[in-house]
């Protein structure tokens, strides 16, 4: 996707996700402007403890990152390369074993150099999240803007 191509999370994933996000499953769900839910679906070897059941944190982390990645580059209108400075997740509770967990990130400022997002992590009500997530990303090109 070049920097001139208006950026379309659908379409990114329209053949499913490459690298990371590829292995581990994460799919496109919905976007706005400047937000975007993906899925995580429940796969046996994204078990973090074998007698729970339960998915481990690092695939939740890494959709978050995803979601909230793409939360930025739908603000901008554009695919941009910038690193993760920092994502804090807070963990409310145990994804359900069985169920696929849905990512919302959304991109709420862009200053020069920064973007700031937040976002969630449920599996199945978004009243009942698993995690709550907050970032920042910074540009590693000449900025956002």
């Amino acid at each position: 996707m070049s920097a001139l191509t208006p950026f379309d999370p659908e379409r990114l994933f329209a053949d499913g996700a490459r690298g990371h996000g590829g292995l581990l499953g994460i799919g496109y769900r919905d976007h706005g402007a400047d937000w975007c839910e993906l899925a995580l679906p429940y796969k046996a070897e994204l078990i973090g403890d074998p007698a729970s059941g339960v998915l481990a944190s690092g695939p939740i982390l890494a959709l978050m990152d995803m979601a909230t990645s793409c939360g930025v580059w739908l603000r901008l209108g554009v695919f941009h390369v910038h690193a993760t400075l920092d994502l804090r997740i807070d963990y409310l509770r145990p994804a359900t074993p069985g169920k696929t967990v849905i990512g919302h990130g959304e991109c709420y400022r862009i200053t020069r150099q920064i973007a700031f997002v937040r976002g969630h992590a449920h599996d199945g009500d978004p009243d009942d999240p698993i995690a709550h997530v907050a970032g920042t990303f910074m540009s590693t090109g000449k900025g956002y803007r």
